[in-house]
């Protein structure tokens, strides 16, 4: 094993029941003008808003208040840059899943500069280097998903036939803190409980058998493998208390913002970007659908490829993890697969042809999926495979 890595830059986290409570104060250590950006309803219209709102005012604190529904454009973040940049802003809170953290990522990033996030999107403009300097801005997740609180990324999307789904990526984008109260998931509905669930999944999967992944990640990884092993099923299914399984996912969507932060993702992030922008299909659903079809794709096509693609060893240790059982190797791949697809099924995640996708899209699918997660995929499949991945999902 090699023990040379580099480890990018990440937030102060505070973790924990309750935490949120250290939101007020954390924030006017920045100054007493904030820009909060939450989503459309769920945390507005729960008793927490009205506890933080108090807290703020304690502290002396005024705020604004921008409202993300569903996935950012680039649009809405250039025009609440305009609104907000001359409005001389300490720190930006944001407060939702990873659509209402993404978007307050990247209007932290541009309120000072006031340039348009285009000029830095990947794939789409000129992607001009990002020189800051940035607005503080502080994470408070309130899915088990994306884990952007960790990250460096802002994903926007553009949706229709001629969508797309990029990043605005910059160490300077990272959040100061990372605020991870797990009590604020209590009110997640399970389908979305479900598709966040195996976002946070899937990523820690990908990056654990990631071609960039290192040992410090490899450990953060399994570890939060098995968080999600023992609490996403007994969660959604209501045999575990309650409590305990919010904590621990909570635990391993942080942990998965963390790792494919720092290596990267695979072939089920690189089909989500343009799923996610060619289609009305949410994120955490194309991660539950595809991940045991990506899954056996890939282990099929290092068999065939590249039978000593430590990746291959790497599954194998998942699939004993998950399945708590002695195996060998090839037994154990078979378990994981086994899992992954049992997993899809109890958790009710939706087919492809729910959103309107068929087998005419999939060359034009495949021909966009190229893009930073599938350069980390374990090994370079062809598009012949990615379709396969797909037409195991209709």
């Amino acid at each position: 094993m090699d023990f040379a890595f580099s480890i990018a830059r990440l937030p102060r986290i505070e973790f924990g029941p309750g935490t949120l409570k250290k939101t007020a104060g954390i924030a006017t250590g920045f100054g007493k003008h904030i820009l909060i950006v939450t989503g459309a309803r769920s945390f507005l219209d729960s008793p927490h808003w009205a506890d933080l709102q108090a807290e703020l005012r304690k502290m002396g604190a005024r705020w604004q208040l921008l409202q993300v529904g569903g996935e950012p454009s680039p649009e809405l973040v250039d025009q609440a840059v305009q609104q907000y940049k001359a409005q001389d802003i300490d720190v930006v809170l944001g407060i939702g899943g990873g659509s209402a953290l993404d978007a307050a990522k990247a209007i932290a990033g541009l309120l000072r500069p006031g340039n348009s996030v285009l000029d830095h999107l990947e794939g789409v403009g000129p992607e001009l280097p990002y020189r800051g300097p940035g607005t503080p801005f502080i994470a408070v997740p309130t899915t088990a998903g994306t884990g952007s609180e960790a990250t460096k990324n802002a994903v926007l999307s553009t949706r229709g036939s001629h969508g797309f789904k990029k990043s605005f990526r910059d160490d300077k984008l990272v959040a100061e803190y990372a605020i991870v109260d797990p009590d604020l998931l209590a009110s997640c509905p399970p389908a979305i409980l479900a598709a966040n669930g195996m976002d946070a999944f899937t990523q820690l999967l990908e990056s654990y058998v990631s071609s960039r992944a290192n040992p410090f990640t490899d450990a953060l990884a399994l570890s939060g493998l098995e968080a999600a092993r023992d609490s996403l099923l007994p969660w959604y299914e209501g045999t575990a208390d309650a409590g305990a399984c919010r904590s621990r996912m909570a635990y391993a969507a942080l942990l998965s913002g963390i790792t494919l932060a720092q290596v990267g993702l695979g072939s089920v992030h690189g089909l989500a970007s343009p799923l996610g922008a060619f289609f009305p299909i949410p994120h955490g659903a194309v991660c539950g659908t595809l991940v045991a079809a990506a899954t056996r794709v890939n282990i099929e096509a290092m068999r065939a490829r590249e039978p000593g693609n430590i990746a291959l060893k790497k599954y194998a240790d998942i699939g004993r993890l998950l399945s708590r059982q002695t195996l060998a190797d090839d037994a154990a791949i078979t378990a994981l697969i086994e899992t992954l697809e049992d997993w899809t099924r109890r958790l009710q995640l939706p087919r492809l042809s729910a959103y309107g996708i068929n087998p005419g899209d999939f060359e034009r699918i495949a021909a966009n999926s190229r893009g930073s997660s599938m350069k980390t995929n374990p090994i370079a499949l062809t598009d012949g495979e990615i379709s396969r991945i797909l037409a195991e999902r209709i």
